[in-house]
This record gives structure tokens, sequence and C-alpha cells, in this order.
């Protein structure tokens, strides 16, 4: 079938040389690149799911969460 599409100019020279340097037309190339990224990719569709785990804590004496700057001494071993 024969269509027309507005291609960035950079775009379509990068396909040109790429299509060169393979021996292959540019419309063989368009085609190949469409259908690859067409193509079913099966587990890229399988989203990761995040298994949340918490564990029981206490807050040390002498710790005050609300402030960041003697919680990092305190964790850095600085007080």
């Amino acid at each position: 079938m024969r269509t027309t599409l507005d291609i960035d100019d950079r775009l379509l020279a990068a396909a040109r040389r790429r299509a060169a340097e393979r021996g292959t037309t540019l419309t063989a190339f368009v085609e190949h690149a469409l259908a690859a990224s067409l193509a079913d990719r099966g587990s890229t569709d399988k989203r990761y799911r995040l298994r949340w785990m918490t564990h029981r804590g206490r807050t040390l004496p002498g710790v005050d969460l609300s402030d960041r700057d003697r919680l990092f001494e305190r964790m850095e071993g600085r007080s």
C-alpha cells in the first residue's frame, strides 16, 4: 500500500544511511522497523509487583525522629 508520512529530516536521513549500510531499500528498512516495533513482546507486558515487607521495631532512647540531622548523626555513629 502506498502512503505518505511526515518524518523528521534527520530521522529520515539516518534511516536512509542505515538502509544503505545494510544493502536494503528504505521501504524494506522501514517495514522491518515497524514490524519489530509492533511485534508481540510477550513478557514485557508483565508488570513488576513489589512485595512490601515491614518489620516491627522500636525507637532507641535519645532518638528524635523529627530531628533529621541528629538522626543522621546517630545512624553514622557520631553521637
